[in-house]
């Protein structure tokens, strides 16, 4: 916020605007703090006490439309399996899109939080029975859904628009925002003009907000290499054709796509996962599969590495001697999503607004150093909507620094069973930034004469 002295500098009437547009920035989240303390904590502890799986997140989706249904949004259940979509519609003006991912994962909770985690759920998709946890912050997500309801009502006389706020199922499997968008999510509820979201980071400070132009999560593709052989005995190698052999060189082989065919400062991963092949030591199998994770920050990129995948296996089966119709097959799975690209000017535009109120310090623009991916971009680029995907801090600056000079444990990274944030500072910053983006993209219009 601003805190200066101004009055050299400035006209009275304009003083009197700052001081007004402080005091409600004061206002704003004085109230959030009080509907932490009275409601959204206990909503915190209970979703991260009871998490659910992927496709399976229905007392989870349940008890946020009743919440949001509290607030007075109108609030279907049911899009795309467990998703919701809950809208307030409150003049003219553009539609706003904000997205919460609402699944935990298949990991046993080892945070030695007070409110651990002690669930188990029957997976939906496997059939087999997990424990789950809330291991990357999807609780803080739909808690400060939830408060950015209750905040956006509660000022309707400030903005002008339509608002819809979405419970996302599946982020997790990559498939929650596709199954939305099947479900025919825009035709039914309208498309939005601008589309936000935002995630929990463990390793950015409580309190702190992250937004970077460009690419701030990866694309990526689920690629399984089917590499056929012909068996034999291990003693007689020159009977067959191994596919052990021939899977190690494609795996080798692979590692020259990011090395010499992405150009240097281009990102890009090709990683191999898992290596499936044989029974028993004395005997060469007949198939070798090999599990892939790609990651892009481009689509042209992607294009690269997928291209380059397919052709690196098969012709590594020409080399190998095999015959046409027993080349390595390259097969894309369906868990796959697109790089998540923020649009340059909406980011440009949303951070000078979050650094007026919430201060300059508080906002930054760290660029991401992995390649993590996302579902969201499912929502924002087929048909192309402006979008801002933003980071809120999750993690003390006490521990931080602990962590980074070791006289504390280091900090657990997503999807760890150690996973653990601050949960007042990450909600409260979540609904605060939220609101603030808000108001801005639907601001109030001034009633003509």
């Amino acid at each position: 916020m601003i805190r200066h002295n101004l009055s050299r500098f400035i006209s009275g009437a304009t003083l009197i605007s700052l001081l007004s547009f402080n005091a409600g920035a004061d206002q704003l989240l004085q109230s959030i703090k009080a509907d932490y303390k009275e409601r959204l904590g206990a909503m915190f502890t209970d979703f991260h006490r009871n998490p659910e799986l992927s496709t399976g997140e229905v007392r989870t989706a349940k008890n946020l439309a009743i919440a949001l249904r509290g607030s007075g949004f109108e609030v279907t259940e049911g899009v795309g399996g467990t998703g919701i979509v809950a809208m307030l519609k409150n003049g003219s003006g553009p539609l706003v899109m904000l997205r919460a991912d609402m699944d935990g994962l298949p990991l046993k909770e080892k945070s030695g939080l007070p409110y651990a985690s002690t669930a188990t759920q029957l997976d939906p998709i496997t059939g087999k029975v997990f424990p789950v946890m809330h291991a990357c912050g999807h609780d803080v997500h739909i808690t400060s859904l939830i408060g950015t309801a209750k905040q956006m009502a509660d000022r309707r006389d400030s903005w002008s628009g339509t608002l819809m706020l979405i419970g996302q199922p599946a982020e997790e499997r990559v498939m929650g925002a596709r199954i939305m968008m099947q479900d025919n999510l825009w035709k039914r509820f309208g498309q939005p003009d601008y589309a936000l979201a935002f995630h929990v980071s463990a390793g950015l400070t409580a309190g702190q907000v992250n937004v970077q132009e460009g690419a701030p999560f990866a694309g990526a593709d689920t690629v399984d290499i089917i590499v056929h052989g012909v068996g034999a005995h291990g003693a007689s190698p020159h009977a067959g054709k191994d596919p052990v052999l021939l899977g190690s060189q494609i795996v080798v082989a692979l590692q020259t796509l990011v090395s010499r065919e992405l150009p240097p400062r281009e990102a890009g991963v090709v990683t191999v996962g898992a290596f499936h092949s044989g029974t028993k030591h004395n005997i060469i199998s007949d198939r070798a599969e090999l599990q892939l994770t790609v990651r892009n920050t481009n689509l042209e990129t992607r294009e690269t590495l997928l291209e380059g995948i397919e052709r690196i296996a098969s012709n590594m089966g020409r080399v190998a001697g095999l015959p046409e119709d027993k080349l390595p097959e390259t097969v894309v799975l369906d868990e796959s999503t697109p790089p998540t690209i923020n649009n340059d000017a909406l980011v440009r535009r949303l951070r000078a607004v979050w650094q007026a109120e919430l201060g300059e310090d508080k906002v930054s623009n760290y660029a991401s150093q992995g390649m993590g991916a996302e579902d969201f971009p499912f929502f924002t680029t087929e048909p192309a909507i402006p979008s801002v995907y933003f980071s809120v801090g999750g993690t003390s600056t006490k521990d931080l620094q602990a962590a980074a000079n070791g006289t504390g444990p280091a900090i657990a990274s997503h999807h760890s069973p150690l996973f653990k944030i601050e949960p007042k500072p990450a909600v409260t910053s979540g609904v605060h930034a939220s609101v603030v983006a808000l108001m801005d993209l639907m601001p109030l219009k001034p009633s003509g004469k």
